[in-house]
């Protein structure tokens, strides 16, 4: 039959796909669309980890409704936010009620009270001005806001183990090829070994040149802060190829002996670095959401054109820029008061890891981490990680999380956060020399 000889009404209405089976998820199939799905969404492998803990948290609860929960995996902050940063927030929201107080859209790129604050404070004499600095609502999303900026033409490496946000971002935006199951790797992605036995730095040596160079420090989850000497060999290696380095140091509050907090220390790192950073972890900010990213102007493409200015771009088109209530409390987070009280909370956290890492060591076990970053990264060998992380919930009601979810470098390992009630951690530790 000719679509001529079909009713108007008929050819009018929407197409439907009506199935008396579930779909893969479970819910019904109804109204389909001739929308076709993002193909690089279909590549990402099962859940996001941190959504796929929850789960299983849900599981166990479910089976042990009586039992008491303690939770040393996601690495939330628990410690209440001090009394001066909070004020400064509710002062400025209770302005927002006057004529005088109320303030609209702010800059897309942050108030540059808060951007000059944030150099003078992290970036003294590392030639860092405040408009190379763009406030954001936090280090993921600008994370996503830089894959969207650098496109699906680029090639990537990452450490193994690595904070999975990377990976993921890389595969949404094109970037990572096919997974492959036998390696648990994806084709078009660097995985650099970064693991006990070499210092949790790679051998630059036999790495593959690649556009853009992830690495986190201090590292998220193995705890470790790269040495000066370690980012000096980076900063060359990025040089020496033509690579650009997005340098995560969201954890360098924790830093207490003289490693580098920013990779500007390092000399040349401003024509070859991009630094993300957040309030987070430092100032417990997990729920109030602030970071940054530092984009020097120093920083070219290939063709010459400033990387700042398409940043700049991307910003002002995806952002309308991070509440004006929260960038109060950033600056009463950077203010001489503010600051040392802060340090009285990171102090509370890296006394938790110290804890933690007597712990396990009295297990006999080899442990890493804890000292300059709130993870402790403790070793299983000949165990997959996912077991590991079964037994112990199973055993002591503790949540941690398996290495092998930061990538396959992570197997034999699971990731302890130090965020927690001093009782909790306590009570933990307790559990484990009993049961384990």
């Amino acid at each position: 039959m000719s679509s001529r000889s079909v009713p108007l009404a008929l050819l009018l209405q929407p197409k439907q796909t009506w199935l008396s089976s579930k779909s893969n998820n479970g819910s019904k199939l109804g109204h389909c669309t001739e929308v076709p799905r993002n193909v690089n969404m279909e590549s990402l492998q099962s859940g996001y980890l941190f959504p796929e803990i929850s789960m299983r948290e849900s599981e166990h609860i479910r089976k042990h409704p009586d039992a008491r929960l303690i939770r040393l995996g996601i690495g939330d902050t628990t410690q209440p936010i001090p009394d001066i940063i909070t004020s400064a927030m509710a002062e400025h929201a209770f302005a927002l009620s006057t004529v005088k107080g109320y303030k609209g859209y702010g800059a897309e790129q942050g108030n540059m009270a808060l951007r000059t604050a944030i150099a003078d404070r992290f970036y003294k004499d590392m030639g860092i001005e405040g408009d190379e600095i763009f406030i954001s609502d936090g280090a993921q999303s600008d994370i996503s806001r830089l894959q969207m900026l650098l496109g699906s033409n680029v090639t990537v490496a990452v450490q193994d183990p690595s904070f999975p946000a990377y990976i993921d971002t890389s595969v949404i935006v094109g970037q990572a090829g096919k997974f492959l199951k036998e390696t648990g790797k994806y084709r078009n992605i660097v995985y650099m070994n970064c693991r006990p036995e070499n210092n949790f730095f790679p051998d630059l040596s036999t790495t593959s040149r690649t556009d853009i160079i992830f690495f986190c420090s201090p590292n998220n989850p193995t705890g470790h802060a790269a040495t000066w000497h370690q980012l000096k060999k980076l900063v060359e290696f990025a040089k020496a190829n033509g690579s650009i380095v997005v340098y995560d140091s969201a954890y360098a509050a924790y830093i207490t002996d003289p490693r580098p907090r920013s990779i500007y220390e390092i000399p040349g790192a401003r024509e070859v670095a991009i630094e993300i950073s957040s309030f987070s972890k430092f100032a417990g900010f997990t729920g109030v959401r602030l970071g940054w990213t530092v984009v020097p102007e120093e920083l070219r493409y290939s063709n010459g054109y400033p990387v700042v200015k398409d940043f700049n771009r991307i910003v002002c088109t995806c952002f309308n820029g991070a509440s004006n209530i929260v960038q109060a409390g950033g600056l009463a987070c950077l203010s001489p008061d503010g600051f040392q009280a802060l340090r009285t909370v990171i102090d509370y956290y890296k006394e938790n890891a110290k804890i933690i890492v007597d712990a396990f060591q009295s297990l006999g076990l080899k442990v890493y981490g804890g000292k300059n970053a709130p993870y402790v990264w403790v070793q299983f060998p000949g165990s997959s990680s996912w077991d590991v992380f079964a037994e112990i919930l199973e055993k002591t009601h503790i949540l941690t999380i398996p290495g092998s979810g930061f990538g396959p470098g992570g197997n034999e390992h699971i990731r302890v956060s130090a965020f927690g009630h001093r009782e909790c951690i306590s009570e933990a530790c307790r559990r484990l020399k009993k049961f384990l």
